[in-house]
């Protein structure tokens, strides 16, 4: 078996949908940061659209449970961090289109 890797971890985090929003954290631009080193431990750092997102806590564990079912995956630590501020320019170009946000 192939050890996971970051480009596993995203193609994953693409289901985890904001509830508030309905679309998904990767498009949404809310997903700073992601590693897995080799003994298969993930590293996902993360922001919500506004610090009091009451969505904080689905999200975070949204991440850590699809992650965590990635074979491979031994432990998934998801951190939460509002600097950088999230803006809509962080969006993917087909999340700016869905909502209509210029580039």
């Amino acid at each position: 078996m192939s050890a996971p890797t970051t480009e596993a971890v995203l193609a994953a985090l693409h289901d985890v949908i904001d509830p508030e929003l309905g679309y998904n954290i990767v498009d949404l631009g809310l997903v700073y940061d992601v590693t897995v080193d080799e003994r298969g431990e993930a590293a996902i750092v993360m922001t919500t659209t506004s610090p009091g997102c009451p969505a904080t806590a689905a999200l975070r564990e949204g991440a850590r449970e699809c992650t965590s079912l990635i074979p491979g995956i031994a432990g998934v630590d998801v951190q939460m961090v509002w600097s950088p501020r999230w803006t809509p320019a962080r969006m993917s170009p087909e999340a700016k289109r869905h909502f209509g946000v210029a580039s």
